[in-house]
């Protein structure tokens, strides 16, 4: 029977589609260490972790044996990808499911700390009556600065503008800027921008991306938040900010090192600080994207356990088909990127009389993917002078059910 294992509790969506499939669900409720991880998956086919479960190279090389790996959230960084793609393990993740679920928290926590919420809210906490409109403000005609212009920072774009606001962005790569939005370089960002918010990636270069240089460049009283990943902000460096008078207020819902499960203690240089609002990595945390993100993320990993399909891969080269109607029996071959591939495959059929119905290649860098459909049984030989070429990774032989 097919195994799947399910750590960190993405939402019962995914479950009801691996039981509608047939797939036996083992969860638990919090994350593995490296060791106890490998132990545990151990006749598993598949595993589902979300944001803090790092299945490393030492993992994977550990359990070939693993068909595909889910990440039940937007990042990817937590897996070793290539060690994944090297093994012919797919990776799945859900890139635009939780989008809004992180718009909206960024756009309630800058509206927040524009009007100066969180220390209004403390101070009555503390049985102190201030009210006062100095240094509160609305953000209508105030300046947001994007750094990052992917999916979720391109639809703060948009509804930042429709409070109002002002857009620029800064990003790496050419973005398509979205109703008024205006590109700018770095430097111009940060000496413009009234709240500056944080959507990169958690790519290894980003460590300390927003370092103390980047602060003495904001320009004063500016609002900064970070939803993006823990080790791209230097905190110690956004605490001097703060208690400064340099950032006016700031919002953080993820950090460089987080607790492992819910009720473990948890330690900032941040805390303290009444106008800083702290989160714990709830940024995509909605009933509603949880239950989006857990039937994507399953069905991409069904499909790829039953047609063989890799649509929205991170790791291994997109074919998304469905067996024609004549076609009976699946051969997915996972191998080195060399040329000649697909000739020797057809040569390799041809050979044994074999009529494909439908195939469809792809690669990307040193890897490719191969679909090959038949009408007729798949002789035995074939399989083995395929497990056994040079270019060799993965070979997967699916039957129409």
């Amino acid at each position: 029977m097919t195994r799947i294992l399910l750590l960190e509790n993405p939402h019962a969506s995914a479950d009801e589609v691996f039981e509608r499939y047939g797939v036996e669900v083992v969860r638990i409720s919090g994350s593995l260490e490296t060791k106890e991880l490998i132990e545990t998956l151990q006749g598993f086919d598949m595993l589902g972790i979300r944001s803090k479960t790092n299945v490393t190279r030492e993992v994977i090389d550990a359990c070939p044996q693993l068909a595909s790996i889910g990440a039940y959230c937007i990042g990817t960084n937590q897996i070793d990808l290539e060690a994944a793609a090297d093994h012919g393990i797919a990776v799945f993740n859900a890139p635009y499911s939780n989008t809004r679920s992180v718009v909206e928290l960024a756009i309630g926590e800058l509206i927040s700390l524009v009007r100066q919420i969180p220390s209004k809210n403390a101070a009555l906490h503390q049985g102190i009556w201030e009210k006062t409109a100095d240094g509160s403000h609305e953000v209508r005609g105030k300046t947001l600065g994007i750094i990052g212009y992917g999916s979720i920072g391109s639809q703060l774009s948009v509804v930042a503008e429709a409070l109002g606001m002002k857009v620029i962005f800064h990003d790496i790569a050419e973005r398509l800027a979205l109703g008024n939005a205006a590109p700018v370089s770095l430097d111009e960002l940060l000496q413009r921008a009234d709240v500056v918010s944080l959507h990169i990636d958690g790519r290894g270069s980003n460590t300390g991306y927003f370092d103390a240089e980047k602060f003495a460049k904001l320009k004063d009283g500016a609002v900064i938040l970070n939803l993006a990943r823990g080790h791209v902000m230097d905190l110690d460096a956004l605490r001097e900010a703060v208690t400064s008078g340099k950032v006016a207020g700031a919002a953080v819902d993820v950090f460089p090192t987080e607790p492992l499960a819910n009720g473990d203690p948890f330690s900032s240089s941040l805390i303290g600080l009444n106008n800083v609002i702290l989160t714990p990595h709830i940024g995509g945390s909605t009933l509603e994207a949880q239950e989006s993100i857990g039937q994507f993320v399953a069905m991409k990993m069904m499909n790829y356990w039953r047609k063989g399909s890799t649509d929205m891969s991170v790791n291994i080269p997109n074919i998304s088909a469905s067996p024609t109607a004549e076609s009976l029996h699946r051969v997915v071959w996972f191998h080195w990127n060399t040329p000649g591939a697909l000739a020797d495959v057809n040569s390799l059929f041809a050979e044994h009389r074999v009529n494909v119905t439908f195939q469809s290649l792809a690669t990307s860098g040193e890897y490719g993917y191969m679909v090959t459909d038949t009408a007729a049984g798949i002789p035995p030989e074939i399989l083995d002078r395929l497990e056994h070429a040079k270019a060799h990774i993965r070979l997967r032989l699916l039957t129409r059910e």
